[in-house]
C-alpha cells in the first residue's frame, strides 16, 4: 500500500487549541476584574472556561452570553476589556505542537500531498494556519464553507479526496476527535490516525495512534 496524501484536522491536531483557549480566557478574566467586575480572577477564569466548553468552544459571543447569564446585563466596559485581552493573549498562543512544522516539511520533501480538513470557516482556518506559520505546507484546505457539512459527514472527506486527486485507500486522515475525524474518514474509505495527544480525554479507535506529532513519520513508513 502506498500513501500519497495526508489530511489533517486543525485544532488540537496541528495547533494546541485548548491551551490557547484556556490562556486567553484567563487573560479575559483578569481584564474584567481590572475593569471593575467583583470576582476572584482565577475562579472567574475557571467559570468562564467551563461556560465556553458547555456553550460552544468556537463561539464569538461567549463573553456576552456569560455576562448576561451570570450578571443579568451586558456591561460593555467589561466586555471590551475581556475581548481585547483575549485577542492579545490568543495571538501569543496560536502556535503548533512541537515538531509539527518539521514533520510537515519532511512530508512535503517526500512528495506527499497535504490537506487540511476543518469544520471551521475558511477565513478563520487560514488565519490560524498563517499565525502558526503552517499555511505554506498545504496543497488543499477544506472548510465548512466548501460543503456546508461538518464531520463526520462524508462530503467534507470526499471533497478533500477529490481536490487531492487521490483514492481513499491512498490517504491517511489525522485528527484528535474520534467521533468526527476517525469515523468520518473510515466511512469515506481512508486510513485513520488518532492524535491522542490532543484528544482532551476522549477515547477512540483508529488504524494508528500517535502520542506526539513526530511519530507520524513512523506511521507513514509502517504503512509503506
Amino acid at each position: 500500500m502506498r500513501i500519497r496524501a495526508v489530511v489533517f484536522d486543525l485544532d488540537n491536531t496541528l495547533i494546541d487549541f485548548m491551551t490557547m483557549k484556556r490562556e486567553a480566557t484567563k487573560a479575559a478574566a483578569r481584564a474584567m476584574v481590572a475593569a471593575g467586575l467583583p470576582a476572584d480572577p482565577e475562579a472567574l477564569a475557571e467559570d468562564l472556561f467551563g461556560f465556553y466548553l458547555d456553550y460552544d468552544i468556537e463561539s464569538d459571543d461567549a463573553f456576552q452570553r456569560y455576562l448576561l447569564q451570570t450578571h443579568g446585563k451586558l456591561d460593555y466596559r467589561l466586555l471590551a476589556a475581556a475581548v481585547n485581552a483575549y485577542l492579545r493573549e490568543k495571538a501569543l498562543h496560536l502556535g503548533p505542537y512541537p515538531g509539527v512544522a518539521e514533520t510537515l516539511g519532511e512530508m512535503k520533501s517526500r512528495g506527499l500531498k497535504l490537506a487540511l480538513l476543518t469544520d471551521g470557516l475558511r477565513l478563520k482556518a487560514w488565519m490560524r494556519l498563517n499565525a502558526a506559520s503552517l499555511d505554506k505546507y498545504f496543497d488543499v484546505v477544506v472548510t465548512f464553507d466548501d460543503t456546508g457539512k461538518k464531520k463526520p459527514a462524508r462530503e467534507p472527506f470526499e471533497r478533500a479526496l477529490a481536490e487531492l486527486a487521490v483514492r481513499p485507500e491512498e490517504c491517511l486522515m489525522v485528527g484528535d476527535w474520534p467521533e468526527k475525524d476517525m469515523i468520518g474518514a473510515k466511512e469515506a474509505g481512508m486510513l485513520t490516525c488518532w492524535a491522542k495527544y490532543g484528544s482532551c480525554g476522549r477515547q477512540g479507535t483508529a488504524d494508528y495512534v500517535i502520542d506526539s506529532f513526530g511519530e507520524l513519520l513512523g506511521v507513514i513508513e509502517a504503512i509503506r
